[in-house]
């Protein structure tokens, strides 16, 4: 069981998420968001920190990079008790990153649209998105992967019970899910690609 003190929400599928976010918030979790997630929340009148403000690194790209930085990769990969993680992690100013909250752009949608083209189908491939997802879930021991909105009100009314903790039954459950996720994301993208160099 581990306590939930940081998330990073950044989100395409946004239904419950201002809700959820609120929950949390409650439990005083400080939450770290880009984009469009940043600016529904702000709008909800949820506290957030930008994760280029956390980061010191701006956005750039078109937005393609943003979290993929050491202190995003390094807050959510550091093992919480492994001394030399830990040494490191304060060496560098990385703090732990407990919770991600991640759902990845519809590459799927997209590319069923008729007439996309396959530059509007590889600029809908999530890169940031499911490496924060493979992240999370590999170090589940003590970081709670959320794909899914269906998955909110369970995980707030576990917090309610348990001071504000996730237990390792439903953060390995939750991992599961997020690895079952990506392995379809990819499975779409690599079916799309092989149709489109076919001929």
């Amino acid at each position: 069981m581990f306590k939930i003190r940081r998330a990073l929400m950044s989100v395409t599928d946004k239904s419950g998420l201002a809700a959820f976010a609120q929950g949390l918030n409650s439990f005083g979790v400080h939450i770290l968001s880009t984009g469009g997630t940043a600016k529904l929340l702000r709008e909800e009148g949820v506290p957030i920190t930008d994760v280029s403000d956390f980061t010191g690194f701006p956005e750039m790209l078109d937005g393609r990079v943003k979290t993929l930085h050491p202190k995003i990769h390094g807050g959510i990969l550091g093992i919480r008790d492994n001394p030399a993680h830990v040494q490191t992690m304060a060496e560098h100013g990385i703090e732990v990153i407990d919770m991600v909250v991640v759902n990845l752009y519809a590459f799927a949608k997209t590319v069923a649209q008729p007439g996309c083209t396959l530059e509007e189908a590889i600029e809908n491939i999530d890169i940031g998105g499911p490496a924060m997802i493979r992240a999370a879930a590999k170090n589940s021991r003590h970081v709670a992967v959320v794909t899914d909105p269906e998955d909110y009100e369970a995980i707030l009314r576990e917090m309610k019970d348990s001071e504000g903790h996730i237990s390792r039954k439903t953060s390995l459950r939750l991992a599961c899910k997020a690895f079952c996720l990506t392995h379809e994301y990819d499975g779409n993208i690599c079916e799309y690609l092989q149709k489109a160099t076919a001929s």
